[in-house]
């Protein structure tokens, strides 16, 4: 498997990239469907992606670390961050809808892109910049008229940007550490400290931890399996290939497929805006990716 998987990388890591868009797109729908907290599905999504990940992943290579006390550090701080993003965004979608969550989180991008430049000294040309802010005008779009303005939904937009500044953080800590740590280690490593995060949050707020029904155990297989292990560790593969700013760029196609699925699903109805903005989103997003191959990849971004 890590043959495979090294060979994707290397020949066709934007197929990747767009698997695990396509995966971790349908959480938030899979997440409005959920009768238990979401600090508990969290949790639980965190914890058994871990323990699949250990049937794969030899125990040596776990054992046979070598890393001091500051690369331990941001292994540790990567996971935190894991664990507060998943508490924080998962709740907001209790408190407001789908596209005013994820548009908030499409403004990943920027964040990842200042942390880049001020950690990397990595600089994106005028023209990847351009098509970044045509992707983001597109999920802006998709959002148009369907951000709330009630006190419920200003809690929910906080701690969707909230949740959005914190994976910001772990995708930049991954792409620092990637260097010296194998990815399947390293997410092994996160999920572990994201889910034990979260575990603390459940026990000081007393959230009960089991008597949930099967239903709502299918869905913490289903979070684990799909957009954690074919999104999140498909992620932390493609930060040392093509960094956290790409990543972070991929990912604001989330609100685009997320729309689609819904409407083959859910059978929810696709208005004009949101046609329309998913269509800029997704030209922005394929004019950046194109530039980006065009120049080289990762790379790229260090020059003008």
């Amino acid at each position: 498997m890590d043959r495979l998987m090294k060979s994707a990388l290397q020949s066709h890591p934007f197929i990747l990239l767009a698997i695990s868009i396509l995966s971790v797109s349908i959480s938030s729908i899979m997440i409005k469907f959920l009768d238990s907290p979401t600090s508990v599905a969290g949790m639980y999504r965190l914890f058994i992606s871990v323990i699949l990940m250990l049937a794969i992943v030899p125990w040596r290579r776990i054992r046979s670390l070598r890393m001091d006390r500051k690369e331990w550090g941001i292994v540790l701080l990567a996971g935190l961050f894991l664990g507060l993003h998943f508490l924080f965004w998962m709740e907001s979608l209790v408190y407001t809808s789908v596209a005013s969550s994820m548009v908030i989180l499409s403004l990943q991008p920027l964040f990842v892109m200042i942390g880049s430049y001020l950690l990397f000294k990595e600089q994106v040309n005028r023209l990847m910049a351009g098509c970044l802010i045509v992707a983001l005008l597109g999920s802006i779009l998709i959002a148009w008229g369907d951000i709330g303005i009630s006190k419920a939904a200003l809690i929910g937009d906080g701690l969707s940007l909230a949740g959005t500044l914190f994976v910001s953080v772990y995708l930049l800590a991954g792409q620092k550490i990637s260097h010296k740590i194998d990815a399947n280690v390293y997410s092994i490593i996160v999920f572990f400290i994201g889910g034990t995060v979260l575990l603390l949050y459940n026990v000081m707020n007393h959230i009960p931890l089991t008597g949930y029904d099967s239903s709502e155990w299918t869905y913490f297989l289903l979070l684990a399996i799909i957009p954690t292990l074919f999104g999140q560790y498909i992620f932390n593969l493609l930060l040392k290939s093509v960094g956290a700013t790409t990543v972070s760029v991929g990912i604001i196609g989330e609100p685009v497929l997320a729309i689609i699925l819904a409407y083959l699903l859910l059978g929810e109805a696709i208005s004009l805006f949101q046609f329309l903005g998913g269509m800029l989103t997704l030209f922005g997003m394929g004019m950046y990716f194109w530039f980006k191959t065009l120049t080289g990849g990762r790379k790229a971004t260090n020059r003008h």
